[in-house]
């Protein structure tokens, strides 16, 4: 067995850097792909890539921790059906919303997540945290502005999405106290690789697909196969050193990311109710940061 989580929030900060570069480069590889491949087969692709990683690693690297027995398949496959539902609404909102609009719309999952860690996890809901929660919320209604014409159908698809992810992050915290992050990272794409498969067949489309591929593109092929797997990596040890309602609202620091990145390559200029939508959405990060820091001095 896992040996329990240890709350450290210094390396629940280093893990969520590394979840932050890795999420926007998924987006980045998503955009460069579409043009030639649906979202089932880009991210089946991501499935195959944390596939082989975790395989080089239990070869290259093996760990007592690297096995494939666990007391919880159950919780995998709840965890993946409803997670690989997720990413194919977030992947297919990436096609159809500016790259700051999709990451802020999604953020509505830290409210899914405190509600579920509360009833499930039992995790506490400190002021501070509270706080947090309720200004990201509020800094995604501005930007979303529901009601007025400037909103866009599509980010309903993306808000579904948030939903799942809630499940998905939650149950993610759940597996780790039995479970080492690479079991976790196996039955991920164990799982979710037929259903991409699958979800594919569904539309239409060919389960080979390989031959679609332009592997002339090989640095968005290496976002999403390496990227995939270390967004979830990196994310599940961020979950193994802090309390789900700790970790997922430093989550919120993606959408001032990638806003800057979707201007610089897609010219995406970032409307005034992103900015402040944003702005809101960092002080509640800021605010939760500095009392859990407090709270571990003291």
């Amino acid at each position: 067995m896992s040996p329990p989580p240890q709350r450290n929030f210094a390396k629940v900060v280093f893990w969520m850097t590394g979840t932050l570069i890795s999420f926007c480069a998924i987006a980045l590889a998503i955009r460069a792909m579409q043009s030639r491949l649906t979202v089932f087969e880009i991210l089946a692709l991501r499935n195959m890539g944390g596939l082989a990683i975790g395989v080089a690693m239990a070869v290259l690297a093996p760990d007592p921790s690297y096995r494939l027995r666990t007391p919880k398949f159950g919780i995998h496959l709840l965890r993946n059906t409803i997670h690989t539902g997720g990413q194919a609404l977030w992947a297919y909102g990436i096609t159809l919303l500016p790259l700051a609009t999709v990451f802020a719309i999604e953020f509505t999952t830290p409210a899914w997540v405190a509600i579920f860690a509360v009833i499930f996890l039992g995790e506490r809901m400190t002021p501070a945290r509270a706080a947090a929660l309720v200004l990201g919320f509020v800094g995604v209604m501005v930007i979303l502005r529901p009601g007025l014409d400037s909103f866009r159908p599509a980010a309903l698809l993306v808000a579904a999405a948030a939903v799942c992810f809630g499940v998905q992050q939650t149950t993610t915290k759940f597996l780790t106290g039995t479970d080492s992050t690479w079991t976790i990272m196996f039955w991920m794409n164990v799982i979710q690789l037929p259903l991409n498969l699958a979800g594919n067949a569904f539309i239409g489309q060919p389960v080979w697909f390989l031959g679609k591929v332009d592997w002339s593109q090989w640095l968005p092929l290496v976002g999403i196969m390496v990227g995939g797997f270390t967004a979830h990596y990196c994310l599940t040890n961020a979950f193994r050193h802090g309390d789900a309602i700790v970790v997922t609202p430093l989550d919120f620091m993606r959408v001032p990311l990638i806003a800057v990145v979707g201007w610089l390559l897609y010219d995406e200029t970032p409307e005034l109710a992103v900015l402040a939508g944003a702005a809101i959405v960092v002080c509640g990060v800021l605010i939760n940061i500095y009392s859990e820091s407090r709270a571990r001095k003291s």
